[in-house]
């Protein structure tokens, strides 16, 4: 014998009727808090940001990197 319940409530009904709290305020709480954080660290993703990121020194670093990058190319012809 198989019985099947069908019950038709919303789900602060349902959480009422088990006694469980209601964690609406706390969620809304998190989420702001998640907005706020995420709002600032937009601030770090911005076009100036990263390229100061990637390029501390300026122009002289990258410079740098193409010197050390050919050299490295140089060196694997001798071989």
């Amino acid at each position: 014998m198989k019985i099947t319940f069908d019950i038709d409530c919303t789900p602060d009904e349902a959480r009422a009727f088990f006694g469980l709290p209601d964690v609406k305020p706390m969620q809304k709480a998190m989420m702001d808090e998640v907005e706020d954080r995420m709002k600032k660290g937009l601030d770090a993703m911005g076009p100036d940001a990263l390229f100061k990121t990637w390029l501390p020194a300026g122009m002289e670093s990258f410079e740098q990197m193409q010197k050390m990058f050919f050299s490295q190319m140089g060196q694997g012809k001798d071989e």
